[in-house]
């Protein structure tokens, strides 16, 4: 699992802590992905890190999740996406076929489905492949009437797309791929790997209709959290005289009276002052929204950032990122 990544489309709030340690509907993103990998009969998960590793570490201190065994992995400098899970895979000694996947994409793709699919192809790769609206900030796979992959087009122009199906960030490989990434350098297996296989004819992909979400941007991760937000319990510091509506609220977060919190992300110790107004938010750990301010379209607040009383903002990120 690539867990190692910066982060940098969600700061603020990745500036404290890695993105797949946030909270998606009260539980760390990396846990939905670790069930849904459970629900396949995945019982190992090797962590590829980079970026504050220890937090995954201190989170999992018996190195389980979700009743899954956890490895780390820990580059010593950035290697890409083909790096880490060629590092990865040598560092836990990989020697059958394996998945990969993206630590920030939470979907219920068929799991058993897509190796099946590999091993009936006898494929070396297989990309699992989801519909988008918007092709262009995506990797584009098209394939021939067997899932064959004609081409690899990593974010094409707009327009300029031969399908709408994408790179969904899960793969299944065989250990023979890890022989075709350089050590010692970055290297992507979006624009390297991949491309690099399309001529032995052993690289296929499967496309699926299955709910697939990349929570990676403020918008994105706002959506993955109300997919959630009616199933967590409101807690009690949330005034009588509050209106807390499609939200996902902290156990340890505040509402003050007459406050209005819509479609909005409370992380732990977050406070809105009586009369504040929150919509299509994101208050990260201990942020503060004073009395009768307002934050409305996507403002993102990270950890102990403040709002003063009365203040109105649309649109804005504290810190800058």
């Amino acid at each position: 699992m690539l867990v190692g990544g910066m982060g940098t489309r969600l700061r603020p709030l990745t500036l404290t802590v890695p993105k797949q340690m946030l909270p998606v509907g009260g539980r760390p993103m990396i846990e939905h992905v670790v069930e849904h990998l459970a629900a396949h009969g995945v019982d190992e998960v090797v962590l590829a890190l980079g970026f504050q590793p220890d937090a995954f570490v201190a989170a999992f201190p018996d190195a389980r999740c979700c009743g899954v065994r956890l490895s780390y992995a820990v580059e010593a400098e950035p290697l890409d996406t083909a790096g880490a899970v060629a590092f990865a895979a040598s560092r836990a000694g990989v020697d059958e076929t394996f998945l990969v996947c993206n630590g920030d994409v939470l979907t219920d793709v068929d799991l058993s489905a897509l190796v099946a699919f590999h091993r009936r192809r006898r494929a070396l790769a297989t990309i699992q492949l989801t519909p988008v609206e918007d092709p262009s900030a995506f990797g584009v796979v098209p394939t021939d009437g067997s899932g064959r992959v004609l081409a690899f087009l990593e974010k094409p122009p707009p327009g300029e797309a031969p399908t709408n199906l994408v790179n969904g960030g899960i793969y299944v490989l065989e250990p023979e791929v890890l022989a075709t990434i350089p050590a010692g350098r970055r290297v992507s297996i979006e624009r390297e790997t991949f491309p690099g296989l399309c001529g032995s004819g052993r690289l296929y992909a499967l496309g699926s209709q299955a709910a697939w979400l990349d929570a990676g941007t403020p918008r994105s991760y706002l959506e993955a959290n109300l997919l959630h937000a009616e199933g967590v319990p409101l807690p009690a510091g949330v005034a009588p005289s509050a209106v807390v509506e499609r939200s996902v609220v902290a156990p340890d977060a505040w509402v003050g009276e007459r406050a209005r919190v819509e479609r909005s992300v409370l992380m732990a110790g977050a406070r809105v002052e009586p009369a504040a107004v929150v919509v299509e938010s994101i208050l990260g750990p201990g942020a503060v929204v004073g009395e009768g301010a307002s934050l409305a379209e996507l403002c993102v607040l990270g950890a102990g950032a403040s709002v003063g009383a009365g203040e109105e903002l649309v649109g804005v990120r504290l810190p800058e990122p």
